[in-house]
């Protein structure tokens, strides 16, 4: 005959073995309580976002996606292999983490860089949070390829500037892909230099990335560089307006570029041509602005550069071209 003894082990061996059964997380919802492996976080998650309504344009494009994306983060998982995994059944400490992220995604529509911590350009990635806007550039879609044809040899590349900056995002892809240039990169704000210094840390290029505080060329000295890039705030007074609640989590002064988007880029034409050299590229992204930009600099020689997914959202000038126009 089994001692009382021996039943009370069992009961309290299996009291903690099936706690998430017997003791349910107040915090956590009747429904998420009942999902247990990664498939079914993954559909409840893809109809929560759909629901919802969410809005995705900061790293993924659609709800399928982004869940995957935040489960696979959440569950410490490699970011390209969800199919491994979909039968897998979540820890009790697992399901509060992937809950949270969830509802926080869906009721204060925070773009989930902001809850991950981490933004990717290609296979760069980097820390983020609300003191900058979350990395995503056309110019950042130029670089492996280090703006062939316009520039024949990467190495001969030995200054460039960074223009608005924000996270360092940029400036670490220019270190990369042109292996021989000292960077300057430029903020206006401080709390975004200090993402941007974490950044260049992480990524190993304190002896190359130079971080300055100034307002476009405002506090630059009278060095040259032989490429100058700029992705800086071109959204419209109007766009920014309409803008989807995601992006109002983001800092106004790294979107907001004046009612036709071009106050920045105004600045940039008319400084530029000094702080190149003598055959120095200025390459800039001005988003759906082309039209306005062709319309407000009808003499200027604008080069539009396509990316894989986008076309005339970027232009180019030679110095020569830019002196010529101003």
């Amino acid at each position: 005959m089994t001692s009382s003894r021996c039943l009370q082990c069992i009961v309290a061996y299996f009291d903690v073995c099936c706690a998430d059964v017997l003791h349910p997380d107040p915090t956590m919802s009747n429904v998420a309580q009942e999902l247990e492996t990664v498939r079914d976080w993954l559909r409840y998650a893809v109809s929560r976002f759909a629901s919802a309504r969410l809005f995705f344009g900061h790293g993924t494009s659609s709800a399928y996606d982004e869940a995957a994306y935040l489960l696979l983060h959440a569950l410490k998982l490699p970011s390209d292999r969800i199919d491994l995994f979909l039968d897998a059944k979540l820890t009790h400490a697992e399901r509060n983490d992937v809950s949270l992220l969830i509802e926080r995604r869906v009721d204060e529509r925070i773009p989930a860089a902001y809850l991950t911590n981490e933004a990717w350009l290609g296979a760069f990635r980097f820390y983020v949070d609300q003191r900058v806007i979350i990395p995503r550039s056309f110019i950042a879609e130029l670089m492996p390829e280090a703006l062939d044809p316009w520039i024949a040899d990467p190495d001969n590349v030995k200054n460039t500037l960074d223009l608005c900056t924000g996270s360092g995002c940029l400036a670490i892809l220019l270190a990369n892909y042109f292996p021989q240039a000292d960077i300057d990169a430029v903020d206006i704000s401080p709390d975004a230099l200090a993402v941007a210094q974490r950044n260049v840390a992480e990524h190993g290029l304190q002896d190359r990335i130079n971080l300055i505080r100034s307002d476009l060329f405002s506090n630059l000295t009278d060095k040259t560089y032989d490429l100058i890039i700029s992705n800086p705030p071109y959204v419209t007074t109007l766009a920014m307006e309409e803008l989807p609640e995601e992006y109002k989590h983001e800092p106004e002064v790294g979107l907001a570029g004046g009612d036709d988007g071009l106050d920045a880029v105004r600045t940039i034409l008319d400084q530029a041509a000094p702080f190149l050299s003598p055959e120095g590229l200025l390459v800039v992204e001005v988003g759906h602005n082309r039209d306005a930009a062709e319309a407000s600099f009808p003499r200027m020689p604008f080069v539009w550069l396509d990316t894989p997914s986008s076309e005339g959202s970027v232009f180019l000038l030679k110095r020569p071209d830019l002196v010529r126009a101003a």
